[in-house]
C-alpha cells in the first residue's frame, strides 16, 4: 500500500531531468514468478535497443523485493487504477510499449492508455477453454479490454482462436502466437548452472524430490510415500515444503523420525551437498531447481489446493514430473502430460503406482526423462520471437 501511495513522487523523481518523450518501455508483472516470465524478454529489447529505458512495476512485494536486474533502469509498484492517477503518470512518463505478463490487466490502464494511443500489449496471454472470460456479460467486459489492446501475443494456436473470438473482427487488435518465455528464462537459469553437470540421469542417486509441497499435498501422498519408503530403502527423498517456517521443519522432523526414517536437514543456500539420510527436509528458499539436478524424478505441489508450482524446473533437469489435478492454467503441465513426461494422480495409490512404475526400470526412467526434456527444448526461442514483436508491431 505505502509503495503504491509513493509511486508518482518515484516516477517524478525519475524524469525530472529526462525526456518524456523517450524511448521507455514499461514492463508490469505481478509478481516474481510473473517477472521471471518476462526477463529474457527485457533482456532481448535492451540488448537491440540499449538506450531505452526499462521501467518495471509490480503489483506485490514478492516481485518489487527479489528483482535487482542490471537491465532495469527504474523500479515501482503499479499506481494505484484510479483514472486520474494514471492520467497524472501518463504525464510524467510517455512510454512506447506497456507491456503486462499474462494474467495481471488492468482495465483502467489499457483503456486509459488506448485514449492516450500508447501501445499495450500482453505476453503469454492465455484463455482457458470454459473460462469465465467467454461467459455473458463478462465476455462484453473482456471483449472491451483486449480490443482495446494494440497487440496480444498468445501462449498457444489454441489461445489465439479463443482470443479472436473474444475480441472480435472489428478490433484492430495485433493477435499473434509467440509462446511462453518462461521456456527460455527456465532454460538460460539452468545453463548457467549446469555446465559441469552433465552426468546421465542414470548416474544418479534413486532419489525423489517433492517440490513445493503444501498440506493438502501431503495428506494425499504422505502415508503412501513413507510406507513405500520402509519397503524400497534404495528410494531416498528430498522434501522441500512451500513455506519452510521454523515451525513447520520441527514438525516434519517429528513426523518422519516418528515414522522410522532417518531424517536431514539443508539448512544452508551456499552448500548443495544432500546429507546420506534416507528422507532430507529443505529448510532454504532459492535452492530447489538446483537440487533437482541430484534425483531422477519430481512431485511438484499446489495441485491439491492453489494449483501446481513450477514443472518446467525438473522438466530441464530431464526429470519425470507428477503433480496433481489442479493443473489447467499451466500450459506446460499440459504438454508435458501429451509428451509421456508427465503425470497426473488423484490419489495416493496413483501416485505410488506412477513412481514405482517410472523407477522400475532403465528404459521406463530414460523414457520418461527425455519426454520431460524436449517439452523445454520444442519451446523455447519464445522471448526472442517476442522482442521482435514488440519492437516491430
Amino acid at each position: 500500500m505505502i509503495g503504491r501511495i509513493s509511486t508518482v513522487g518515484t516516477l517524478k523523481k525519475y524524469f525530472k531531468n529526462r525526456s518524456i518523450n523517450k524511448l521507455i518501455y514499461w514492463f508490469h508483472s505481478s509478481s516474481y514468478g510473473e517477472y521471471l516470465q518476462i526477463e529474457p524478454v527485457i533482456s532481448g529489447v535492451k540488448e537491440i535497443e540499449p538506450e531505452a529505458i526499462i521501467l518495471l512495476s509490480f503489483s506485490s512485494p514478492s516481485g518489487y523485493d527479489q528483482v535487482d536486474a542490471e537491465n532495469i533502469d527504474c523500479k515501482i509498484y503499479l499506481p494505484f487504477d484510479f483514472p486520474w492517477t494514471i492520467y497524472r503518470v501518463f504525464k510524467i512518463v510517455n512510454p512506447r510499449k506497456m507491456i503486462f505478463a499474462s494474467y495481471d490487466i488492468w482495465p483502467n490502464w489499457i483503456w486509459i492508455a488506448a485514449w492516450n494511443k500508447i501501445h499495450t500489449n500482453v505476453i503469454a496471454a492465455r484463455v482457458k477453454n470454459h473460462s469465465n472470460k467467454t461467459k455473458p456479460v463478462l465476455r462484453n467486459i473482456y471483449r472491451s479490454i483486449y480490443g482495446s489492446m494494440a497487440s496480444i501475443y498468445t501462449v498457444t494456436e489454441k489461445d489465439h482462436i479463443r482470443i479472436r473470438s473474444l475480441v472480435g473482427s472489428g478490433a484492430s487488435t495485433i493477435i499473434r502466437v509467440l509462446g511462453d518465455p518462461r521456456y527460455d528464462q527456465v532454460k538460460t537459469h539452468a545453463d548457467d548452472y549446469t555446465r559441469e553437470r552433465v552426468e546421465s540421469l542414470l548416474d544418479r542417486e534413486k532419489r525423489l524430490v517433492t517440490g513445493s509441497m503444501h498440506s493438502e499435498d501431503e495428506q494425499i501422498i504422505l502415508n503412501p510415500l513413507i510406507s513405500y519408503m520402509l519397503e524400497n530403502n534404495d528410494l531416498k527423498v528430498l522434501w522441500v515444503p512451500h513455506e519452510p517456517s521454523v515451525s513447520e521443519i520441527k514438525r516434519l522432523i517429528k513426523l518422519f523420525q516418528r515414522s522410522g526414517l532417518s531424517v536431514g536437514v539443508i539448512g544452508s543456500k551456499n552448500n548443495l551437498t544432500i546429507p546420506d539420510e534416507q528422507l532430507v527436509i529443505v529448510s532454504v528458499v532459492g535452492i530447489l531447481s538446483k537440487l533437482y539436478w541430484q534425483a531422477q524424478v519430481a512431485y511438484i505441489g499446489g495441485g491439491f489446493s492453489t494449483g501446481i508450482h513450477n514443472v518446467m524446473e525438473p522438466a530441464i533437469a530431464r526429470l519425470p514430473v507428477i503433480f496433481g489435478p489442479k493443473y489447467h492454467h499451466a500450459h506446460e503441465a499440459e504438454e508435458l502430460l501429451e509428451s509421456g513426461g508427465g503425470f497426473c494422480v488423484k490419489t495416493g495409490e496413483e501416485f505410488i503406482g506412477y513412481l514405482s512404475r517410472i523407477l522400475s526400470g532403465r528404459d521406463r526412467l530414460t523414457e520418461a526423462s527425455y519426454s520431460a526434456t524436449n517439452v523445454i527444448h520444442q519451446n523455447i526461442g519464445s522471448s526472442t520471437r517476442i522482442v521482435r514483436g514488440l519492437i516491430r508491431d
